[in-house]
């Protein structure tokens, strides 16, 4: 199963491939260099096809439990100043994307969204530390009664151009349901209460919409 914010990109790279494909089996004569960029060609359409995958996640709800918004590896756990909704200090969990990882944000919790805005800023790498302040990102914030409000920042990398958003304000959230793709390679920081026990250890390798990264209320 492919994101439907891949299906125009993956359409176009099949008839770029195709055309290539077709010139080189016409035009080039030398059978290494033909099966070189045939090779090639065929590496690509798997690159587009990978990246823009989106597989099924057994999501089980838990309103304890604050789950992986995206795959990808934990790249920062560390109490900050939260400035642009808290205004106060939490914890934050980061997760770096590859381009090779599943790009699909999920809900990390079940609530009401109580915020989401888009910013415009630069491309920094995704691991950068000011990448979360001057990247390109949104914020969006999600409540419940047990976890109280949560918030996840989605935030484009070096590589990515474009950041997609489903979350609207006053909408029901469902915890591990679609919330959004970032395309080729990105970020998401998660912003958790001080309390929160959490789950998961630097650099480890977590799974968006089925692992937990924090507990809450327990």
């Amino acid at each position: 199963m492919f994101h439907k914010e891949g299906y125009q990109i993956i359409l176009v790279s099949f008839l770029i491939a195709t055309a290539i494909a077709l010139i080189t089996q016409n035009y080039v004569a030398n059978p290494y260099l033909r099966w070189g960029i045939l090779v090639l060609n065929l590496v690509f359409i798997i690159l587009i096809l990978q990246f823009f995958r989106n597989p099924s996640r057994n999501t089980i709800p838990d309103v304890n439990e604050i789950i992986a918004p995206v795959d990808g590896k934990v790249v920062i756990i560390e109490e900050v100043y939260e400035k642009e909704y808290f205004k106060d200090k939490r914890l934050q969990v980061s997760i770096f994307m590859s381009p090779i990882n599943v790009h699909v944000t999920r809900y990390p919790i079940s609530g009401e969204v109580l915020f989401s805005k888009y910013h415009p800023g630069k491309y920094l790498v995704a691991w950068h530390p000011k990448s979360s302040e001057l990247n390109e990102r949104t914020t969006i914030v999600v409540s419940n009664e047990t976890t109280g409000p949560i918030l996840y920042r989605q935030i484009a990398g070096a590589l990515a151009r474009r950041i997609v958003n489903y979350a609207k304000v006053g909408d029901q959230a469902q915890q591990g349901e679609d919330a959004g793709f970032i395309k080729f390679g990105s970020r998401v920081d998660l912003f958790l209460p001080l309390d929160a026990k959490i789950n998961v250890s630097l650099d480890q390798h977590v799974r968006g919409g089925e692992q937990s990264i924090a507990t809450i209320g327990k």
